[in-house]
């Protein structure tokens, strides 16, 4: 006899709103924000009640929104841009989340498609439904012994993430359209982003919305402590144009002092974030030691589509002529550090970006005074390797070796490789600086004493470069930094 208490249950939903056109971004984002408010509110109220023991009517269920666009023609654009347009005719759409949240960027990329190919979009709800994890208010806490006094599993009254449709599928094209032709006009879908929303605020210990559009990330935290330094002082300067800094626990310091309660322990990847407006300003990430590192934060931040990120961080010298202290700018990458071998086949070339690399070199020369044939001195462009074990060193050296002499290698990490590839994959601006810290090659290692002082003289001096360098790029056009040649030959419409 079946136990009623696990009968089917209807399945509940709000009112479904009909679909609607729009010839404007702003309007078309509005609704996208009022339709997501709508889904995430009924599905925290019927969650809430059910927590309080109150029977459940039925199965709760609200979809995300969709945005959609047809078009019949192919669209005459400027050939150098590339996005804000579909490559051909048909029928395109994307699942939103956090509308709010993205609510910049959606109206620059829905405005663009309006304008290129001269066609209304259409706002509507999706067949696509909101995991109740995801519908949650930002910091929400929820008991987890509050499920035992449920009579149902938690799946049976809510719908949960789905981990076999949250994945990387569209960047890494292995797909073009869907089962009813229509194709993506995002990177990501709404149930992937939320994923990385949720995964950033753990590793983070900040909210998304205070990441900003340009990235700094770095293996060591004497960076992060130079970079509070650095931000407390722009904060204090009125023309700085930077206006808070952000640290773990959300901490938000500005000219007036300081809120909110610090972080009881610092996260995995503890972040800063100095603000500036419309999130033009730095965010900086101590992603620790390791390609896994790099390459789980990396996969997160790409969701809040930065305009760019660079490495900064200390490097093992490959060269005898190299010195401590000299800085490697990286052109080209070996990747042995294997965490994106499934997603980015190792023989994909990872290209240097010229706007980057120029940005970065005259950086450098700002910073250091020294220009032309003299900032060969310190500075080298070339090949840098990235390993997945730290103590190479030890196991027999010929193999690496050759390798490295091979690839015309001039340092050797564990991270550079994988945020370049992994900027290269999610189509996003990368960029690497990195300081010689040792030359285990050549017998010289660091001691304590020695690498006290070495990180006293050197680690201010390469922020600064790294800084100089966002500032600069900070100031160019998103269309000359988004360069063509990072995308394929058939691309989403948004960046």
């Amino acid at each position: 006899m079946l136990n009623p208490a696990h009968s089917e249950l209807p399945i509940l939903t709000p009112d479904a709103p009909q679909e609607r056109s729009f010839n404007t971004a702003p309007e078309a984002v509005e609704m996208l924000i009022a339709l997501y408010a709508e889904a995430t509110t009924f599905l925290r109220k019927h969650f809430l009640a059910v927590m309080r023991g109150e029977d459940p009517a039925g199965r709760y269920r609200a979809f995300y929104p969709q945005i959609s666009l047809t078009t019949s023609s192919y669209a005459k654009v400027d050939s150098r841009l590339s996005f804000g347009h579909v490559a051909e005719p048909g029928h395109y759409t994307a699942t939103i989340t956090q509308p709010d949240l993205f609510k910049g960027y959606l109206t620059q990329q829905i405005g663009l498609l309006i304008d290129n190919h001269r066609v209304s979009v259409r706002v509507g709800l999706s067949t696509t439904p909101i995991p109740v994890h995801f519908a949650m208010e930002s910091g929400a806490v929820i008991e987890g012994t509050a499920e035992a006094g449920l009579t149902r599993p938690l799946r049976d009254l809510f719908d949960v993430p789905d981990l076999n449709t949250t994945n990387d599928t569209i960047v890494n094209g292995d797909v073009t359209s869907g089962l009813d032709g229509l194709r993506s006009l995002a990177p990501f879908t709404a149930q992937r982003v939320d994923y990385s929303l949720a995964r950033l605020a753990h590793y983070t210990a900040t909210e998304p919305e205070h990441f900003q559009n340009h990235v700094l990330f770095t293996n060591y935290q004497f960076y992060i402590d130079e970079f509070i330094a650095f931000a407390k002082k722009q904060i204090a300067d009125p023309d700085s144009g930077y206006t808070a800094l952000i640290e773990p626990g959300n901490v938000v310091t500005t000219v007036t002092g300081s809120t909110g309660t610090p972080a009881a322990k610092l996260p995995q990847m503890p972040t800063y974030h100095l603000v500036r407006k419309e999130n033009a300003g730095i965010t900086m990430v101590n992603i620790g030691v390791g390609p896994s590192n790099a390459k789980t934060i990396t996969d997160h931040i790409a969701v809040l589509r930065p305009h760019v990120w660079l490495m900064l961080g200390h490097c093992a010298g490959l060269r005898n002529s190299q010195s401590l202290g000299d800085y490697v700018l990286a052109h080209a990458y070996v990747r042995e550090d294997h965490v994106l071998d499934d997603d980015l086949p190792i023989w994909v070339p990872i290209p240097a970006l010229a706007e980057v690399q120029v940005a970065l070199e005259e950086a450098v020369e700002e910073v250091t005074g020294l220009e032309g044939y003299d900032l060969k001195k310190i500075m080298r462009t070339g090949t840098v390797a990235t390993i997945d074990n730290r103590n190479w060193e030890l196991r027999d050296q010929s193999g690496p070796v050759q390798r490295l002499s091979q690839s015309r290698a001039i340092a050797l990490d564990m991270e550079s490789a994988t945020i370049a590839a992994n900027g290269f994959r999610f189509r996003v601006p990368y960029g690497t600086l990195l300081c010689v810290s040792d030359k285990p090659l050549h017998g010289e290692l660091k001691l304590p004493g020695m690498a006290t002082a070495f990180y006293k003289r050197q680690v201010a001096q390469h922020l600064l470069i790294g800084l100089r360098a966002l500032e600069t790029l900070r100031g160019m056009p998103l269309e000359r930094l988004h360069s063509r040649k990072l995308r394929s030959f058939e691309e989403t419409a948004f960046l």
